[in-house]
């Protein structure tokens, strides 16, 4: 397939979680989470916490020895089933992540796809086949297995735990929604 006169890469990979989909959801949502996977800082935008619809933000770091910035914005959200976000700015001609969560008798499974291409005509075809797609692979390997890490144990607590969100009733009781 051809984006714009380029190659089209697709990585597409899943993993079942043993936690509930909106847990699954806020978990891929969360800034901390995806630099820990990336290797690289947020430096703007949102930098820490969750994102949410729209919300923008600039990681930067090392790749393939190269300073790389890359920009992100959640262009669509439709918690808990449905996360995308977009290349803003970058060295890709076309980044998209899609993330989906499907809950099931109260697991999860996430599945990730990935699209993106790379400027440079042929030479960006071979550097992205031989190079990019491997390394972008084992990144989102990396990522959900991380998610299920963190979804099945107490350690989403701890990413979770500031966006804990509290809902006032009526009675004026407050009460904590998990």
């Amino acid at each position: 397939m051809r984006d714009r006169g380029y190659a089209l890469f697709t990585v597409s990979d899943s993993i079942h979680v043993n936690a509930p989909a909106d847990r699954c959801f806020l978990l891929s949502t969360h800034v901390g989470l995806a630099a820990l996977t990336l290797e690289m800082q947020p430096v703007s935008g949102k930098v820490q916490g969750t994102l949410g619809p729209g919300d923008r933000v600039i990681f930067a770091g090392w790749r393939f020895g190269l300073p790389h910035v890359h920009e992100s914005v959640v262009t669509r959200y439709e918690r808990p089933g449905f996360l995308q976000h977009s290349m803003q700015r970058s060295r890709f001609s076309r980044y998209h992540y899609d993330h989906q969560f499907i809950e099931i008798d109260g697991q999860t499974l996430i599945i990730d796809k990935l699209r993106f291409s790379l400027p440079f005509g042929w030479l960006g075809k071979k550097i992205g086949k031989r190079l990019v797609l491997p390394a972008i692979a084992a990144l989102v390997r990396k990522r959900l297995e991380l998610l299920k890490q963190v979804a099945e144990n107490g350690q989403w607590r701890l990413y979770l735990a500031e966006e804990s969100h509290e809902e006032a009733h009526p009675s004026g009781i407050i009460a904590e929604a998990s």
